[in-house]
């Protein structure tokens, strides 16, 4: 359903439609002639009520994809990332800030609050209070999607349950995003360290008889905003054919459960529960970290015969791809600790790097355990540019992994401080409905 916010793309008339001599007439990336190229979700209006890590960073990617987003806080504290520190990054809060109605802004944000509020505009509304909560109202009402994680029902008092906001935009897409579903769990907290631990990831991740780790990142949150992200682009496509919105909802349980993939498929299969292998596969061998010369590990990915092969010629034994324990892959997991063994013994005359400098041209798949800054380091040396600055003084930002030939993603902007645009946010809502938004704040 189209929204007061922004103008209206004229609707197409068909195939027979004559576009030659067309007044705006665009160029293969959808842009006007002479312009920059469109944005995928150009026009695109996100109201991002969401905290934390899984709605945040669903609301950056759709920032990414051009659309316009709205980053909605508690006055005073914010976002409880910004206080997830050290690190903590200056933040300058003093100078060019709208302090509303006597608000005191914090002096520093933490980089983790960074990582997940590019490209975003600052507004700080206290839904406890009658004029703020007007407000609110007022942006999903003018959104073409809210996206919030806030315990299911109690958004309800404020009128921005999905009943309330269906009722006002009916175009809206409202997603919401929770711990553990809106049914018997709507009231356990969703964290995403609780998430790793019920939801059975833990469970395989470790070395056997060690003690159950998670991952090291907050893996459920990462993929529960790229679950959140393609419901949201699903429903924007329905409304685009239906002029309807609706109701997108996702959790941090389920999207754990859908991630496991063949271990929760073998798990389906047999009933019997995998456990921890370290860094060793189920199903393929070898695909683990191997020993080179003082133990420094390399990583192998072996998939296919034909792989393993190249290794063990690469490695000067090639009378081990012959050998009935090691021939087929399922002979090579049933014979596991006979196969490491074999291979530890021939790759203990290198290094990890000399080895992937022999090994890769033969399309063995393989690398040292970098560090974090070692794989920034490689992925600059390949040309994928994974650093984009936001700015002076602000912290960098790790480059969108999406590309796309005729939408590409915007260049970010640093993330908002707190109420940075709250004053000409407030003023736009406060105006008439058909009013645009703001471009510069």
């Amino acid at each position: 359903m189209p929204q007061p916010h922004r103008p209206q793309p004229p609707p197409s008339t068909g195939a027979g439609r004559n576009t030659e001599n067309a007044e705006n007439a665009t160029d293969a990336t959808g842009a006007e002639a002479g312009g920059p190229p469109a944005r995928a979700l150009e026009g695109i209006l996100v109201a991002d009520f969401s905290r934390v890590l899984a709605g945040p960073l669903a609301a950056a990617t759709l920032a990414d994809l051009g659309a316009e987003v709205i980053k909605v806080e508690r006055p005073g504290t914010g976002d409880d990332t910004r206080a997830w520190g050290p690190p903590f990054a200056a933040d300058c809060a003093s100078e060019g800030s709208t302090e509303s109605k006597g608000r005191a802004q914090p002096r520093r944000t933490a980089a983790y609050f960074d990582a997940a509020n590019r490209s975003k505009r600052g507004l700080a509304l206290d839904l406890g209070d009658p004029d703020d909560a007007a407000a609110a109202r007022e942006l999903a009402r003018r959104a073409d999607v809210l996206i919030e994680n806030f315990r299911p029902g109690s958004l309800a008092a404020c009128g921005l349950d999905h009943s309330a906001t269906r009722a006002a935009n009916p175009g809206l897409v409202h997603c919401t995003i929770t711990g553990f579903g809106s049914g018997a769990g709507a009231a356990l907290p969703g964290y995403d360290f609780v998430v790793q631990a019920v939801g059975g990831l833990m469970s395989i991740t470790g070395e056997p008889g060690g003690p159950p780790l998670k991952a090291g990142v907050a893996l459920v949150d990462v993929l529960t905003a790229k679950d959140a992200v393609t419901g949201i682009l699903a429903a924007l496509r329905h409304r685009d054919r239906t002029g309807r919105g609706q109701l997108v909802e996702v959790n941090l349980l389920s999207s754990l459960l859908g991630s496991l993939v063949n271990q929760a498929s073998g798990y389906l299969a047999t009933g019997d529960d995998p456990g921890p292998m370290g860094n060793r596969h189920p199903s393929i061998a070898p695909y683990e970290t191997l020993a080179c010369r003082d133990g420094q590990p390399l990583a192998v990915a072996v998939g296919n015969d034909r792989q393993f092969r190249a290794l063990v010629e690469v490695l000067g034994a090639p009378e081990l791809a012959e050998d009935v324990r090691f021939a087929r892959n399922q002979d090579r997991v049933q014979n596991r600790p006979d196969l490491i063994k074999a291979l530890e013994s021939l790759l203990a005359t290198d290094t990890p790097q000399t080895w992937t400098e022999r090994l890769t041209p033969a399309a063995v798949p393989c690398g040292p355990v970098n560090s974090l800054s070692q794989a920034l380091e490689l992925a600059d040396r390949l040309g994928l540019d994974p650093v984009t600055s936001v700015g002076e003084g602000r912290i960098p930002q790790v480059t969108s992994p999406l590309r796309l030939s005729a939408t590409p993603v915007t260049q970010p902007s640093a993330p908002p401080r707190l109420d940075e645009h709250g004053a000409p946010l407030r003023t736009w809502l406060s105006g008439p409905a058909d009013q645009p938004l703001p471009l510069h704040m």
